[in-house]
């Protein structure tokens, strides 16, 4: 898989679990990679593990909420690394809760991050793939954003939004050469799991919550974000070359197929 990737990626929410794994697997295939992150001091952090095994990397301290922020970090990575050929939007937040009990800073933060990111951060990167005529978009979603889930409202309709964003912009840019094409974790062991009921919110997911109607997880275990890593680096890679609009769903059965 990772022979047929070549060129510089971009990865937004770098800093994260699910992100930096992505940088790391990118990393794996030796390739440069840019990371994208507000959260300065865990973005530098990574940038100096990698930086030590001899890692092309380049470390942007990025709003992705800020579109101006976002232009000057894609024009720097063109200037300091080169043509991007990979775009990887990792970057997400989560504001759990009743949805009559959200208020407007929550439901405002989620939608600014998880789908104004992805528009900004994909507009950009688009506007310099397009003259290559050449590239390849994967948005990180969430297995959420086609199962309704109680006390996820913000986050489930952010990621639809999302989602469907980057299914219409790859069909506006087929024509160009250029995938784009989206990955639906379920539950995964990321921070942002554990943030929500610590290690009972891993065993919820397993087990499902019958009063919320959610089914567990088929496979009996959640996800590590390497197996997200795995399905995005395909979907980059020329393994995919055929694939562009698709929803790769890795759950482990959580949504039964949706």
């Amino acid at each position: 898989m990772t022979a047929s990737l070549s060129g510089v990626a971009v990865v937004t929410g770098a800093a994260g679990g699910i992100g930096a794994e992505v940088v790391r697997a990118l990393v794996d295939a030796e390739l440069p990679v840019a990371l994208i992150d507000r959260d300065v001091p865990a973005l530098w952090e990574l940038a100096a593990e990698l930086d030590a095994v001899g890692a092309r990397v380049l470390a942007v301290a990025t709003d992705v909420t800020d579109s101006a922020d976002v232009d000057t970090a894609v024009a720097k990575v063109e200037v300091e690394l080169g043509p991007i050929e990979y775009l990887v939007n990792a970057a997400g937040v989560l504001r759990s809760g009743p949805a009559a009990e959200l208020s407007d800073e929550e439901w405002d933060t989620t939608f600014a991050v998880n789908a104004g990111g992805v528009f900004h951060t994909s507009r950009a990167v688009a506007r310099v793939m397009v003259p290559r005529r050449r590239g390849a978009i994967v948005t990180v979603a969430s297995n959420a954003a086609a199962t309704p889930r109680m006390s996820m409202s913000a986050y489930a309709a952010s990621k639809a939004a999302s989602a469907m964003f980057t299914k219409c912009l790859g069909l506006e840019l087929a024509g160009h050469g250029i995938r784009c094409n989206v990955v639906a974790p379920g539950s995964t062991r990321t921070p942002m799991l554990t943030a929500l009921q610590g290690d009972a919110a891993e065993r919820a997911s397993v087990d499902g919550v019958p009063a919320a109607y959610r089914v567990g997880i088929p496979l009996g275990r959640i996800a590590e974000p390497t197996h997200i890593a795995d399905a995005v680096l395909f979907l980059l890679s020329e393994r995919a070359a055929h694939i562009t609009m698709h929803d790769l769903t890795v759950d482990g059965g959580a949504a039964l197929g949706a």
